[in-house]
């Protein structure tokens, strides 16, 4: 059978959700180091140095990831409209909850509303529209839910079309769908004009530019289905046995490349030429149980709430910088604890998020239900961790 596994995997990969809040943690660094700054003075520009990359990173580990896990996970028993009710169940909810509490907090600073930035943003279409006041509407970072909402949709079809690929021509796929991330770029800053933004990078881009490579769901979508080849890959028992530690220092190399690039190329889906081969490695590590240090139970479980955090540190971030660190001219020493604050105020509004309305509703909506229709997924794979993509 195409693509079937080599052998038996496991059904559950704890290392890859363990790694899930480390990205997060990467993009609430960048929203509180670079986006906003809560510690002034020498540590503060070090900090803000360090991270000025990190919110596009972690992004971008996220979009390989959910290409990985989704393929490593697919049944054969599966429907199309089965996937996509429990993708939503796992996505809308947290969603509607951090756009009411956008809502209400926009009330509160009296912030303007917009009918097409509100309306985008409710129904997840806001990466679509190249216009500035768009996509980072309400709760800024659910342009990203935009994108996966896309990936989800686009999954039936490339997972049967992936599973049709014969497996010595995986390698050749990831290279065509690597070098598509390293041209997405060159495209945006030869072939899309628009009016230069003088606040961004040096001046001379535009926001269609950067909104081609970073917010318009195709290009994004090269992310997720370098994932998906990477999951074939390992799957099919073709992925190197390559480790952990050296899969993390080609990331971490990875980042110091990508914040020393051009800046269509930092904020661009190219992260996930570094990123890729660490998401493997934490599957083979877990498929082997080899040693990991993302496999401990209280980073596993802060992996679990990663999602919910993500939605919810935002919203956090961004008023409590406007209405308690913005002007007030804090000390470092109480500019860092502040934001110990922001951080331990967004994982409690994570738990409490997770707790009474992802977790309960994931387990009511969105566990597989059997079907007549005949299914979408061709290749017998194991139930995984589907639930923590």
């Amino acid at each position: 059978m195409p693509g079937a596994p080599a052998h038996p995997k496991v059904s559950r990969l704890p290392s890859l959700t363990g790694m899930r809040f480390i990205a997060a943690l990467l993009v609430f660094a960048f929203h509180t180091t670079w986006q906003t700054r809560f510690v002034d003075g020498r540590g503060g520009d070090a900090l803000g140095d360090v991270f000025a990359n990190a919110g596009f990173y972690g992004v971008s580990f996220f979009f390989v990831l959910s290409g990985f896990v989704l393929t490593w996970s697919a049944r054969s028993d599966d429907t199309a409209p089965g996937f996509w009710r429990r993708r939503l169940v796992k996505i809308y909810p947290n969603h509607l909850v951090t756009f009411g509490l956008a809502a209400a907090l926009m009330l509160i600073a009296s912030d303007v509303f917009t009918v097409e930035g509100t309306l985008a943003n409710l129904f997840l279409v806001q990466a679509w529209i190249p216009e500035i006041q768009v996509p980072n509407t309400m709760n800024a970072v659910s342009w990203s839910l935009s994108c996966e909402l896309f990936f989800y949709l686009s999954f039936p079809l490339l997972l049967r079309l992936l599973d049709r690929v014969p497996v010595r021509r995986l390698w050749a796929l990831a290279g065509v769908l690597a070098a598509f991330t390293v041209v997405a770029p060159v495209v945006a800053r030869y072939g899309i004009g628009g009016t230069p933004l003088p606040f961004i990078a040096d001046g001379s881009l535009s926001f269609d530019q950067i909104w081609f490579v970073y917010f318009f769901p195709p290009v994004r979508a090269l992310e997720f289905a370098l994932g998906m080849v990477a999951a074939r890959l390992v799957l099919a028992g073709a992925w190197p046995r390559l480790g952990l530690l050296p899969a993390g220092l080609i990331a971490v190399g990875g980042y110091t490349v990508n914040s020393n690039v051009p800046y269509l190329y930092g904020v661009a889906g190219t992260a996930a030429l570094w990123l890729t081969p660490l998401v493997a490695a934490a599957a083979s590590a877990d498929e082997r149980t080899t040693a990991s240090p993302f496999r401990g139970r209280v980073i596993v479980r802060l992996g679990e709430l990663s999602f919910a955090f993500y939605m919810v540190h935002g919203l956090v971030v961004a008023y409590l910088h406007r209405w308690v660190v913005a002007d007030a001219g804090l000390s470092p020493a109480v500019g860092a604890l502040t934001l110990l604050g922001a951080l331990l105020l967004s994982l409690a509004l994570a738990h409490a998020l997770f707790t009474w309305v992802e977790a309960p509703l994931v387990r009511k909506f969105g566990a597989p239900a059997g079907s007549r229709r005949p299914p979408v997924f061709p290749v017998a794979r194991p139930t995984a961790l589907e639930a923590h993509e």
